[in-house]
C-alpha cells in the first residue's frame, strides 16, 4: 500500500547513545497537520531462547527502569546494526548467562512498538549448550532461573512473563514444535 503520510520537515529532538527521538512536521492521511514523534533505535533487539538437552531453557530476571518492575525474560539485549545479527546473540547469550550453542536458528523478526518506534527485533533459538562464566554489563543485575521449557511456555501464557519479545519467542518456538517446524535434534529436547 502506499504511504498516506506526507513529511513536510522533520528535526531531531533528543539523541543518546541508543535512541534519537524525531519530531515529524505531517499531513495526516486526511491531509491535516499534525506532529508525529518517532523514536529510532541504533540498535537491533536481540533475543535467545537457549535449550539445553534435558529440555529446560534459562530465564534472566532483571529490574526494568522504564516500567519499575521486575521482569522475567529470554536473554536478550541490543546489538550493532554493523555486526551481523547471530554474533550479537552470540555474545548476549555469553553475556547474560555464560552458555555458548553449537547449533543456531534465527526463527523469528519482530517490530517492537511500531507505532512510536523503527524497533527491529531478531529471535533465535540455540542448543547443544556450553556452560562458563556470565559476564553481565554494568547496568545489568541479573537473576538466572533454569526452567523446563513448557513452564516458561505456561509462564508466557499467564502473564508472568510479559516482555515482548520472550512472550513472541517462546509462544512461536512452540507452535513451530507442535506442527514439526524445528529440527528433529532441537525437537527431541523440547518433547522430553
Amino acid at each position: 500500500m502506499k504511504n498516506p503520510w506526507t513529511t513536510l520537515k522533520t528535526k531531531p529532538v533528543y539523541d543518546n547513545p541508543w535512541i534519537e527521538v524525531v519530531e515529524h512536521d505531517v499531513l495526516n492521511p486526511k491531509g491535516r497537520p499534525g506532529i508525529y514523534g518517532v523514536v529510532r533505535y541504533k540498535n537491533l533487539a536481540i533475543g535467545v531462547i537457549p535449550i539445553h538437552a534435558d529440555g529446560t531453557t534459562v530465564l534472566v530476571g532483571q529490574y526494568r527502569y522504564p516500567l519499575d518492575v521486575y521482569s522475567w525474560e529470554i536473554p536478550e539485549g541490543g546489538g550493532s546494526r554493523a555486526v551481523e545479527p547471530l554474533e550479537s546473540a552470540r555474545r548476549e547469550l555469553a553475556e547474560e548467562t555464560g552458555l555458548s550453542a553449537a547449533k543456531w536458528l534465527r526463527f523469528m523478526e519482530l517490530h517492537l512498538s511500531n507505532s512510536v518506534s523503527d524497533e527491529h527485533a531478531i529471535n533465535f533459538l540455540a542448543w547443544d549448550l556450553s556452560q562458563g562464566a556470565a559476564r553481565p554489563d554494568d547496568t545489568e543485575q541479573l537473576a538466572i532461573r533454569r526452567v523446563p521449557f513448557a513452564e516458561a511456555v505456561r509462564m508466557a501464557m499467564e502473564g508472568e512473563i510479559t516482555d515482548a519479545m520472550a512472550v513472541a519467542g517462546l509462544l512461536k518456538a512452540q507452535l513451530m514444535l507442535d506442527r514439526g517446524l524445528l529440527p528433529d535434534e532441537l525437537a527431541a529436547c523440547l518433547r522430553q
